[in-house]
């Protein structure tokens, strides 16, 4: 993990989302923790899930989903200064999600994925487009985005992209071109 999150920094990446849906608390701060001392201050470091453990662990931020804690107890956990995310999957929790202290609104699938298990119904390219006109907070597009869809997800509205299966083979190297493509 600390190896491949190196050479995605070396490729240009800002921002990494530190997600463990099957770690015990005390491995998930330990691992949090490594790699905060092993990145530093050189990328943005974002909790899934756990607003203490992002605390604990030094990050600059947490990510929630609809099954987490509510955005506004993650944010009384965190406090005002750093970043706070919020999952939706359709344009009502968009629009709630929108009501909060969220920074940015994450909406997905955009395609179908297999990092979950039991994934939410695809939203597919429209409801980027949908998204996009609900909301003027930064918007994250997540689930099945790869370098060849990346493009028309931004073009559809998303402001970044949230990618993981795309990025797991050589990591640096699809990195540099997800962000030639995108850039």
């Amino acid at each position: 993990m600390l190896a491949a999150a190196e050479e995605l920094r070396a490729g240009g990446v800002t921002l990494l989302q530190y997600r463990s849906k099957s770690g015990e608390a005390r491995q998930i701060l330990e691992q949090g923790r490594a790699l905060k001392a092993r990145l530093g201050d050189s990328v943005r470091l974002i909790m899934n899930d756990r607003a203490d453990l992002c605390l604990a662990a030094g990050f600059d931020g947490v990510h929630v989903g609809q099954g987490d804690l509510s955005p506004e107890g993650a944010r009384k956990v965190i406090g005002p200064d750093l970043w706070l995310g919020v999952s939706t999957h359709n344009p009502e929790q968009l629009r709630e999600a929108n009501e909060t202290t969220a920074d940015y609104l994450a909406i997905g699938p955009v395609f179908a994925t297999s990092s979950k298990d039991k994934p939410d119904p695809v939203v597919g390219l429209e409801g980027v487009r949908r998204a996009r006109a609900l909301t003027r907070r930064p918007l994250v597009a997540i689930g099945g985005i790869t370098r060849e869809n990346g493009r028309a997800v931004i073009e559809a509205g998303a402001d970044a992209v949230a990618v993981i299966s795309d990025l797991t083979r050589e990591p640096r190297k699809s990195a540099e071109e997800f962000l030639r493509i995108l850039g």
